[in-house]
């Protein structure tokens, strides 16, 4: 009996070696890994070979898509993943679920919208400003969570040595940035400046999602950022009362 090799149409265990390495090599890793597996279902399903690279190609292509979803979450930063389907809508009873419902359509960052959600402690400001960044990061944006503190003391940090403009282009660049605990804690001027920074510096190139009190009041310096902003932003308020 003779072995088959390339010539008569057959693959050595060189030839599958070969073509496993190059398929690492150009990190096409769910190729590398199926490509023996479903060749041989393939060949007993008699399928063309169109349909045996469509496999190939999907199943790579899906791959490549959950490992950027998982590199924008990891990216992104959230203390806690939540999710609009794990909100308990059954209190506060006044929240307008439809106009939060329609957020998570994502239609404000077609204009580089922004969102401010105002209520007190433990309604779900900072449940439905995470679940909204992470729905953005499930359609492939870019987000990053912070705080209105963390801002301000990482900016400090950075004008120290120097290196201010690469932090500011941290808050800068995402699609999405969730400032938590905005206007929470009193800040002075130079903490005012920074958040009018960054909030002026993202107005019409991406989205800023915030969350706030009703009783907290902003700086002049971040309500100017907000107010001279000609992005559009969406209040979203609700309170305890059932």
């Amino acid at each position: 009996m003779k072995t088959k090799n390339a010539n008569n149409g057959g693959n050595t265990t060189s030839d599958t070696a070969k073509l496993h390495e190059q398929l690492k090599t150009m990190h096409l890793s769910y190729m590398a890994k199926n490509f023996e597996v479903l060749g041989q279902k393939a060949a007993l399903a008699q399928s063309s070979h169109v349909d045996y690279l469509a496999q190939l190609i999907d199943g790579e292509t899906s791959g490549r898509d959950d490992r950027g979803t998982e590199r924008r979450i990891a990216a992104a930063r959230f203390p806690v993943l939540k999710t609009l389907e794990q909100y308990d809508w059954s209190w506060p009873a006044n929240i307008n679920q439809m106009q939060i419902r329609h957020l998570f359509r994502l239609d404000f960052m077609k204009d580089n919208g922004n969102v401010i959600f105002i209520g007190n402690v433990g309604l779900g400001k900072s449940h439905f400003a995470t679940a909204l960044a992470h729905t953005a990061c499930l359609h492939g944006h870019s987000a990053l969570f912070t705080t209105a503190i963390n801002i301000i003391n990482s900016i400090a940090a950075a004008q120290a040595t120097g290196n201010i403009k690469r932090e500011m282009s941290k808050y800068l660049k995402p699609s999405i940035l969730v400032i938590d605990e905005l206007g929470y804690l009193p800040i002075d001027k130079f903490g005012a400046d920074c958040l009018f920074q960054v909030i002026s510096g993202r107005y019409e190139r991406s989205s800023t999602i915030g969350n706030c009190q009703p009783s907290c009041r902003l700086t002049a310096c971040v309500h100017a950022a907000i107010l001279s902003s000609k992005s559009p932003f969406i209040f979203t308020s609700f309170s305890a009362v059932c």
